[in-house]
């Protein structure tokens, strides 16, 4: 038996109940992990609150670093007590252990502890595929950068920079602001006291940026596209204050023929040999000193409720670990 969080009707944060559950052992093709530290991300949220539906009941979490306990049959890359990390889930990381299917996880190298592991799977991925894929970022790029300050945010910043691009960033407050800087961020603007809008066309001199990059979603997302060159790229891919509202397709044309892409991790790491190759991508990276992982909070597993309130609130930097 282990302990793990059940969400069997989508709520609040109180609708994740702890509970004792039977892992078993690994089937075919799977490994049994021991979590030793758990990356939280705002997709929790998304999964606990129904807005990405899942089936009930579950328990939430797709990040997570632990250590190999068992191996099922077929089993021949991964061994018991050999250090991992993943990124995609399965969903199910807020648990004390887990069955995992064995190419779902990443071999940890010697150089990257379990709480980094956990604070930079999910998150150094999407940035990953976002500056690398999605829009690959060339030096003396523009780019806007939401939420600089959060967890992706200030790991996007690093990798930005190593590529050579100008960054701004926007941020909720004069701390997060300087914390954004001191992760190499060019400009920030705190947009609870300035219009985003016009401080980046001021800033790039009414030319507007290559590429913006959203996971507020709807309380930024028109305002991101007058931001962009004309051809220029919006990135949407989160919506921490909610879904987009609807609109015509013409407005991109209007806007200056401007591309909008909606996408998601688990396309981008879809299969053993893309999910392997963008890890080794974010390990490199890390491992080089080009980018470095803020933990700027850390919560007991079991008091995930309360740590998603403090996210939620917009009351958390970097990234934010449950440990169990």
């Amino acid at each position: 038996m282990a302990g793990a969080f059940v969400i069997r009707e989508c709520g609040g944060p109180d609708s994740m109940v702890w509970e004792e559950i039977e892992v078993g052992n690994p089937n075919a093709g799977e490994v049994k992990l021991r979590h030793s530290a758990i990356g939280l991300n705002f997709i929790d949220v998304y999964h606990r609150t129904g807005l990405y539906p899942v089936p009930t009941p579950f328990t939430p979490g797709l990040e997570a670093a632990g250590v190999v306990e068992s191996v099922g049959e077929g089993v021949n890359t991964l061994k018991i007590g050999d250090r991992v990390a993943y990124n995609t889930g399965p969903i199910g990381a807020y648990a004390e252990e887990r069955l995992i299917p064995a190419d779902k996880v990443w071999k940890l190298p010697d150089a990257i502890s379990d709480e980094t592991a956990a604070a930079m799977m999910l998150k150094g991925g999407t940035v990953e595929y976002l500056v690398c894929r999605t829009y690959p970022v060339k030096a003396g790029d523009w780019v806007l950068f939401h939420a600089a300050a959060g967890g992706v945010g200030l790991i996007a910043i690093q990798w930005l920079k190593a590529i050579g691009a100008n960054v701004i960033g926007t941020v909720g407050s004069l701390e997060k602001a300087n914390l954004a800087k001191s992760f190499g961020l060019d400009h920030a603007i705190l947009y609870q006291d300035e219009d985003f809008v016009e401080k980046v066309k001021d800033i790039t001199s009414g030319k507007g940026v290559d590429v913006v990059y959203d996971s507020v979603g709807k309380d930024t997302f028109m305002g991101s596209l007058d931001c962009l060159k004309p051809m220029g790229m919006m990135v949407s891919f989160g919506n921490a204050t909610g879904p987009v509202d609807p609109f015509e397709p013409s407005l991109l044309n209007q806007k200056g023929s401007i591309f909008l892409t909606r996408p998601k991790l688990m396309d981008y790491y879809a299969g053993s040999e893309l999910f392997q190759k963008g890890c080794d991508t974010v390990g490199e990276m890390l491992i080089s000193g080009k980018i470095q992982v803020n933990i700027g909070q850390k919560f007991a597993l079991k008091d995930a409720p309360n740590a998603h309130r403090k996210l939620e609130s917009r009351g958390t930097t970097g990234s934010t670990i449950l440990l169990p």
